[in-house]
């Protein structure tokens, strides 16, 4: 078993507070928005490995990239399983998300989709690091948020009577096109038309609407303030009327979201545990200065209202808690140990990682502090229990193989 040394990302929409409050440490005063945990060669976590005999000296000055760790072993790390199904490599990245605005509005393609858009930029020399490039892999890109905090999003579309509703109480006049739209047509194509509209609208006339819509919304208050929010964020920027299509969300801790290929989805302020497949691939939808390809878009884009499925954890015999999702890559379960329970055996033929968010928790040889978290290479013998002080909480990733 590994401890782990994780990158934190300072991305703009991130949270200044969330990250550094539940790792005990000062605030920086620059956002911090994802730390991630696992081999994604953007940002690896690093291990330290000894072998034997090594002097201590050296066991310190050795950390190294997991990533570097799996390419040199991966069927000691991931087990043959693991190899045989996704190829050899860690299929999942582990995230602390901490949303302090709201992030981009977009959908994730399906594995055909993915393959297919990576093999037509490669064939046509778009550079993985363009700005314009939509598909940085081959790969999909299914995931879960699990809230830590009561955790704001929006996921998949409402009905089109809904969206009408909800655009027509603004009562402004440029937005009465759409509500018309919304109810003359059938649901799929309603959708479709309107989301159309909204994406290409001539910008000047945009930024007007989406100003008066704002100040509507700020007046109406309600049902209306996410809205207000998400346009004090991004003024002008089309995807605030966009955001008025979807679900609005409001998860408690230990409540969660899945969200699968073609489902528009934004988070918009909390603290998380998010957990996918290991892919780059976001198609944008608005509320980012970001290249937003509306034609890709509505390719990926499932034009169907949707309840958002709020998950809960499913309790087992053995105290895990576990997010049932349809995707193989992650599996996300969690324990609430109590100081003195018998210790769990979590020892399993597949990778895992455990991330510890509240209490301590003695997992192997290594005790995890809030926020900290390990590497356990497939089949390694592996017990986590409480200690002393309270319950401990801890997210255990894994995958399905």
């Amino acid at each position: 078993m590994d401890r782990l040394s994780n990158t934190v990302r300072p991305y703009a929409w991130g949270s200044t507070t969330a990250i550094p409050e539940l790792l005990g440490i000062a605030p920086t005063g620059e956002p911090q928005a994802e730390m991630w945990m696992g081999a994604h060669p953007g940002a690896p976590s690093r291990v330290t490995r000894a072998t034997a005999g090594q002097p201590l000296s050296e066991v310190i000055a050795a950390e190294q990239p997991l990533s570097d760790v799996i390419a040199a072993d991966p069927v000691r790390e991931l087990g043959p399983a693991a190899v045989e199904k996704f190829g050899p490599r860690l299929p999942f990245l582990l995230k602390l998300l901490a949303a302090g605005a709201p992030l981009s509005l977009q959908v994730h393609p399906n594995l055909a989709q993915a393959k297919e858009g990576y093999a037509a930029e490669e064939s046509a020399g778009v550079p993985t690091d363009a700005p314009h490039r939509n598909y940085k892999d081959a790969n999909h890109k299914p995931e879960l948020i699990c809230a830590l905090t009561p955790f704001d999003g929006l996921c998949g579309f409402r009905t089109p009577l809904e969206a009408a509703d909800l655009l027509a109480g603004l009562d402004v006049d440029s937005l009465k096109p759409y509500v018309d739209l919304l109810h003359a047509h059938p649901e799929e194509a309603a959708l479709r038309e309107v989301l159309t509209a909204v994406l290409t609208a001539d910008p000047d006339e945009m930024t007007a609407t989406v100003a008066e819509a704002a100040a509507a919304a700020e007046r109406l208050g309600g049902a209306y303030a996410p809205y207000a929010s998400i346009a004090h964020h991004y003024p002008g920027d089309p995807g605030v009327i966009a955001a008025m299509l979807l679900n609005y969300v409001q998860l408690q801790p230990g409540e969660a979201l899945f969200l699968g290929a073609g489902i528009p989805h934004a988070y918009l302020n909390g603290l998380g545990v998010e957990i996918m497949a290991n892919s780059d691939n976001v198609l944008r939808c608005g509320l980012t200065p970001k290249h937003v390809d509306v034609a890709e878009l509505l390719r990926i884009v499932r034009f169907e209202a949707s309840d958002p499925g709020v998950l809960r954890p499913e309790a087992s015999p053995s105290g895990e808690e576990v997010y049932d999702t349809p995707t193989d890559e992650f599996r996300l379960s969690r324990y609430v140990l109590a100081p003195d329970a018998t210790p769990r055996d979590l020892t399993a033929p597949t990778p895992q990682i455990l991330l510890c968010t509240a209490g301590s928790v003695t997992a192997g040889d290594l005790t995890l502090a809030p926020g900290e978290s390990a590497f356990v290479p497939a089949g390694d013998k592996t017990e986590i229990s409480g200690t002393g002080g309270g319950a401990g909480t801890v997210f255990r990733a894994t995958v399905v193989a």
